[in-house]
């Protein structure tokens, strides 16, 4: 299993794994599915963005982060996105995107880290608490998916 720096390449696999997301789960709240150039556009402009490939070289999940919100206040802080392919899940991939992702954030004098879990994805908020994110609050209601309302639980991690 390798971590590595998005490619071009990788947007089409990463746009896969996301649309699954959206399609069929509420861990995300998006209802519109993503096309592989909102990837491309993402990679190409220098977000940072790691990939995961699996023993056959197959692309089975991402990270990235990119500004928490506008202003210069913010600027040592960064939100970020993981996703893994079902398939992908509970090998320690997650873990080693997140080191990647990490070890950049720390050399570019990122400060903190800030994740959104749906409230629906408690299996998210177990997976950030065992890397040493806290949970800092809930806001309720915030995401509407499926017909029904969902929270949003905020986590964060000092870097």
């Amino acid at each position: 299993m390798t971590v590595r720096h998005a490619t071009l390449d990788d947007a089409g696999a990463v746009a896969q794994i996301v649309n699954a997301l959206i399609r069929d789960t509420a861990v995300t709240f998006n209802c519109e599915e993503r096309a592989q150039a909102h990837y491309e556009g993402l990679i190409a402009a220098g977000q940072p963005f790691w990939v995961v490939e699996d023993y056959a070289g197959l692309v089975v999940g991402y990270a990235t982060y990119f500004r928490f919100r506008g202003g210069v206040g913010y600027a040592h802080t960064r939100e970020h996105s993981i996703a893994l392919s079902e398939a992908a899940q509970g090998q320690g991939l997650g873990r080693k995107l997140m080191a990647a992702l990490e070890d950049h954030a720390r050399k570019h004098a990122i400060h903190t880290l800030i994740g959104g879990v749906s409230g629906e994805n408690l299996g998210s908020v177990d997976f950030h608490e065992k890397l040493g994110f806290e949970v800092v609050g809930t806001l309720p209601q915030v995401g509407r998916k499926f017909n029904r309302w969902m929270d949003l639980i905020l986590v964060q991690k000092m870097l």
